[in-house]
């Protein structure tokens, strides 16, 4: 049996372990916080190449035609894709801050589990 200290030690690493735990359930790893930035910047991405497919066809439609209503849809085609363009880039940026607050939420538990371990081996008298 452990002595009583090394006890309470024990359960007081379980305890940070199973916070730690809880903290960390939105995100596993690092590697998911690096995919998720990735698609935010996919995403912004995808945005501008449609807006930039929406400025173009308004600048043809307003220089290579001659019917007044080709360039008002002109017009609203330039509106909508610089409108896109701003939407797109306040979404990624908070997207990003969203992130960015996560990923200085997570932490490692793998060293809390090797103490943990330690602690409960050093019980049985099995110290390397």
């Amino acid at each position: 049996m452990l002595p009583d200290p090394e006890q309470e030690e024990i359960k007081r690493l379980r305890k940070k372990l199973k916070e730690q735990e809880k903290k960390n359930a939105d995100i596993r790893g690092l590697m998911a916080i690096q995919r998720t930035i990735f698609a935010n910047e996919r995403t912004l991405m995808a945005y501008l190449r449609t807006a930039i497919a929406l400025l173009a066809g308004g600048f043809a439609a307003i220089k290579l035609s001659a019917h007044r209503y080709m360039e008002m849809m002109g017009a609203v085609l330039i509106m909508i894709g610089a409108g896109l363009v701003v939407y797109g880039f306040i979404r990624y940026f908070l997207k990003q801050r969203l992130i960015k607050k996560q990923r200085n939420d997570f932490s490692q538990i793998s060293h809390h589990h090797a103490k943990l371990h330690e602690k409960e081996a050093s019980g049985y008298g099995n110290v390397d």
